[in-house]
């Protein structure tokens, strides 16, 4: 699969996870949802419940900004639809007025509706991916 076609199937999917690792080398995973704007992948803080503000991914992402997105395609009865797109990228945790950050909480507007009636007011996590990389069965 070539790096045009992975990054159309990883903008087409709806939820991603999303790899982080801590200041001792701690791997940290969490599902997130996100907009994609060419090597770009934007991701913000929203409103749904979560037991602190102070967020483990955003931590690790000051202390280590290099991360994973993952998303994939699995089906029980059919092996030969499987497939993965994993963008590897530095991130960058920005308050959610700088004009990177507008420009992505717009994007993920656009692509989630249950934003568009209460946008995302935490920070927004900007990745610049380095590389795809992708994998199919058929």
């Amino acid at each position: 699969m070539n790096e045009a076609r992975a990054r159309e199937m990883f903008a087409a999917a709806r939820v991603a996870r999303l790899a982080t690792v801590g200041e001792g080398g701690q791997p940290h995973l969490v599902p997130v949802v996100f907009a994609v704007d060419g090597d770009r992948i934007v991701t913000a803080v929203d409103h749904k419940p979560k037991r602190t503000t102070a967020l483990q991914r955003l931590a690790n992402i000051r202390a280590n900004p290099l991360v994973s997105l993952l998303v994939d395609e699995y089906a029980d009865g059919d092996w030969t639809t499987l497939w993965w797109v994993r963008a590897d990228g530095h991130a960058r945790v920005l308050d959610h007025r700088d004009d990177i950050a507008r420009q992505g909480v717009e994007l993920l507007t656009r692509r989630y509706p249950q934003y568009r009636d209460r946008r995302p007011g935490g920070p927004v996590v900007v990745i610049e991916v380095a590389r795809w990389t992708a994998w199919s069965a058929s």
